[in-house]
C-alpha cells in the first residue's frame, strides 16, 4: 500500500505519480491524495469474494473525521483465475483509493487496510506543523 500525489488502475496495472512520500508539510490546507494498492490474492482464494476496509486514523488509532464522518472506504474484490495459469500462483488485485482533498492538521496519522475482517497493511505518515 503506497500512498501518493494521485494513481490510477488500467488494465491490471498501477499508474503512479508522486508516490512513496511519508511527510506532508502543509497542515491545515486541502490536499489530494491516493492509495495505490497491490493485494496478491491467494491462488486458494481466487474466485471468492473479499472484504476490503480502509480507513484513516491518528497516530493514536482514533478515526480521522473531516465533517461529514470518518474517512472509511469499504467495498469487494474478487479475483478469476485466468487460464493456463500455473496452480499456486498468486494473483494480482490493483485498487486505487483517491481521496480530498483533505484537510489534515499536523501530527501523525496511518491508513489502514483489512481484508476479510482482518488486518493486512498499515502506512503511516506525518503532517508537520508550521514552522
Amino acid at each position: 500500500m503506497l500512498l501518493c500525489d494521485a494513481a490510477e488502475e488500467a488494465g491490471g496495472k498501477l499508474y503512479i505519480l508522486g508516490g512513496g512520500w511519508s511527510v506532508l508539510q502543509r497542515p491545515n490546507l486541502p490536499t489530494p491524495m491516493a492509495l495505490a494498492i497491490m493485494i496478491a490474492v491467494p491462488w486458494d482464494q481466487s474466485n471468492m469474494r473479499h472484504t476490503i476496509a480502509v480507513r484513516l486514523v491518528t497516530e493514536d488509532g482514533a478515526d480521522v473525521d473531516q465533517g461529514g464522518g470518518v474517512i472509511r472506504v469499504d467495498g469487494e474484490i474478487e479475483v478469476g483465475r485466468p487460464p493456463g495459469l500455473k496452480p499456486g500462483t498468486p494473483l494480482d488485485a490493483p485498487v486505487v483509493l483517491k481521496f480530498g482533498p483533505l484537510v489534515l492538521d499536523a501530527g501523525g496519522y496511518v491508513w489502514e487496510l483489512e481484508i476479510d475482517d482482518a488486518p493486512v497493511a498499515r502506512t503511516p505518515f506525518c503532517v508537520l506543523g508550521e514552522r
